[in-house]
């Protein structure tokens, strides 16, 4: 029976709003990390090497923190070594990248690099593109092509082709990490396991250019801890109340989230022609989103 006080009324609202919450704080930590990873990068307060190691390290201790209550499920195992190599492919492919690539460029090839090889791996194991599909691959493609077309505003060729193989790692992570029975766990144990290798590029950092500067520091354990770590955290807290389709469109808009701190933060110039080459890689993207065949939704891993 109706709660008199109008119970079932609240509660209902009360979750979408929860939901809601969830997920708009989501999508500012993936932003997060391609913000605050230019940022460290373009003004020089740390080198690459040093910063994916410090990301590294903060974001598998804090990952581990919140897995205090089940040190067992954190050990990294034989089973994780694809992902925590897919996951070093990214790390160091995305943050190499920035040093040649703005912030919403950057999140813009990532992502369209992610959804383009989970389209391109689901056809190579079988599953035909549609029209719809095969429409949406070609616009994607032709946004791309436009954005690294020679002109005053198009990025270095190496840092977009890095970007674009950090978008291929996060893709085979993600199709690692599909179908996880605990994915907060699994992503502890990838970054626990990729951790080392983060340890030895701040070490070799170190012994190369001496003291780190206190800003590279803070923003690469922000980068690790806040944005990677507690982004992760949100992420899978609201993945179950979403649709596939759902869960995909939300990731659509962190470029674009992205791109608006790149201007307001970072003091990025958005030209007409990038404005115009997120239109066709955003719709493109969202052609070849595949409607799911049942409610349930399958875990997915996004990207840092």
């Amino acid at each position: 029976m109706p709660d008199p006080r109008g119970g079932t009324t609240r509660a209902p609202v009360r979750q979408t709003f929860i939901t809601a919450a969830l997920v708009a704080l989501a999508i500012l930590a993936f932003a997060g990390n391609s913000l605050l990873t230019r940022q460290a990068l373009a003004g020089g307060a740390i080198a690459p090497g040093p910063f994916v190691g410090l990301r590294l390290a903060s974001g598998a201790v804090l990952l581990a923190l919140l897995l205090a209550r089940r040190p067992g499920e954190i050990l990294p195992r034989r089973a994780d070594l694809p992902g925590i190599g897919a996951l070093l492919l990214y790390a160091l492919a995305f943050t190499w990248a920035y040093l040649g690539l703005g912030a919403s460029t950057g999140a813009l090839i990532l992502f369209s690099s992610v959804q383009l090889t989970l389209v391109l791996l689901a056809h190579l194991h079988g599953t035909r593109l549609s029209g719809r599909e095969g429409a949406g691959m070609v616009l994607a493609l032709a946004g791309l092509a436009l954005l690294l077309a020679p002109g005053l505003t198009a990025p270095p060729l190496w840092a977009a082709l890095l970007m674009a193989l950090a978008g291929v790692g996060w893709g085979l992570y993600t199709l690692l990490g599909r179908g996880a029975v605990n994915p907060l766990a699994l992503t502890a144990r990838n970054f626990i396991g990729a951790a080392p290798v983060g340890l030895l590029l701040l070490l070799l950092g170190l012994t190369r250019s001496g003291p780190l500067q206190l800003e590279g520091v803070l923003l690469a354990i922000a980068s690790g801890a806040l944005t990677s770590g507690i982004g992760y955290a949100l992420w899978y807290a609201v993945l179950p109340r979403l649709s596939v389709a759902m869960a995909g469109s939300a990731q659509l808009l962190v470029p674009l989230v992205t791109a608006a701190g790149g201007v307001l933060w970072l003091g990025e110039p958005l030209t007409v022609r990038f404005v115009l080459v997120c239109l066709l890689i955003l719709t493109g993207i969202w052609l070849t989103r595949r409607p799911p065949a049942k409610p349930a939704i399958t875990p997915v891993h996004e990207p840092d």
